[in-house]
């Protein structure tokens, strides 16, 4: 793993020249989220959880690109230019900074359904996630920090305590949700063991 200083001066670059952040991204060392997540279930150090808060979603603009931007930590993602279809969600979490991803159109539609309200003047409505059981793990200090390829194509980054998520049914669905995030909009359905705890089994 980088010199802690040099982790953190390349942190601070994503934060301050967020349109920089894939070269930033580039500097740290690449995993294979899938490999990762394969790895903690064979230790048995993976948990269960689903998203259930509410989100505010609007279609996103062909060629647009969105910035994921957690407060506190700087850019934790910027996606690829979006293709008609696609849809920009914001979190409705104040301790991230509200911050918004880019989702591809048919993950959109599996986890979201049907809007709950009519559009805002921003193009917002309202949806609740369908919750789908997703199995996960967090990053420890010695994995993380690292990038990966995120499912969408888009360089993401991992840092320690963030969460690597899977949906049960897609491995290929195996992406990174920020420490905050995970706190803040998934509910818990069965606790990640650590090391310890798996070796104690």
């Amino acid at each position: 793993m980088a010199p802690l200083s040099r982790v953190l001066a390349l942190l601070l670059s994503v934060l301050i020249f967020p349109c920089g952040a894939a070269s930033a991204f580039d500097e740290l060392p690449r995993r294979d989220q899938i490999a990762l997540m394969a790895q903690a279930k064979h230790r048995g150090t993976t948990g269960i959880a689903r998203k259930t808060r509410e989100v505010d979603a609007r279609p996103a603009s062909p060629g647009e690109i969105v910035i994921t931007f957690i407060k506190g930590q700087g850019v934790e993602t910027r996606s690829k230019p979006a293709e008609i279809g696609d849809w920009v969600v914001r979190n409705r979490c104040e301790e991230t900074g509200n911050e918004e991803s880019l989702v591809k159109a048919r993950v959109f539609r599996d986890r979201y359904g049907e809007p709950l309200t009519a559009q805002d003047a921003a193009g917002y409505r309202s949806f609740k996630p369908d919750g789908p059981e997703m199995t996960y793990f967090i990053v420890t200090e010695a994995a993380g920090p690292f990038n990966f390829k995120a499912p969408s194509g888009d360089t993401a980054v991992a840092l320690p305590g963030d969460a690597i998520v899977q949906l049960q049914t897609d491995e290929g669905e195996t992406f990174g949700v920020a420490q905050a995030t995970f706190a803040c909009t998934y509910e818990i359905v069965e606790p990640a063991r650590t090391i310890i705890d798996a070796a104690m089994r």
